[in-house]
């Protein structure tokens, strides 16, 4: 379970970029994030998994552990790699009602989108879209929903 809310690790991720001026440096960090990034399990790289829109192959897979949406993903593209482990950071660990209320805010905060070609930036989107439509899927699956 995460103890920090998702707005105190998009302050924090925030706070790690902001120390570098230099985007290489930034790449390069992302970069670093995503090599950290757990591999995912060859059982789940299914097409059930990849994600529509990306130009790159990225795979997302949640699990519902304890009222907790679960994400583990993966990417052939390193920077990609490392948006993915950027989301998974955020957004893992957290109910399906936190997870539908935020508002992830640090990808613009650290000027990521604005550094990222078109089609990344729909593969960013396209990511994040699925993070919440597995959050809801298990929202309404949970009694009381």
């Amino acid at each position: 379970m995460n103890t920090k809310t998702i707005d105190r690790i998009q302050e924090e991720i925030i706070e790690e970029f902001a120390a570098f001026d230099d985007w290489m440096d930034k790449y390069a960090l992302l970069i670093e994030m995503g090599n950290a990034l757990p591999s995912l399990d060859a059982k789940y790289k299914t097409e059930n998994n990849l994600i529509e829109g990306c130009q790159s192959r990225v795979w997302l897979h949640a699990d519902n552990e304890e009222g907790m949406v679960i994400y583990r993903g993966d990417s052939d593209a390193v920077i990609v790699k490392g948006i993915v482990s950027l989301l998974i950071k955020v957004l893992s660990g957290h109910t399906p009602d936190e997870i539908l209320s935020t508002d992830i805010y640090f990808i613009n905060t650290i000027g990521l989108k604005g550094h990222l070609s078109p089609t990344r930036s729909n593969g960013l989107l396209a990511m994040l879209k699925q993070m919440k439509l597995y959050a809801l899927a298990f929202k309404s699956l949970s009694p009381g929903a």
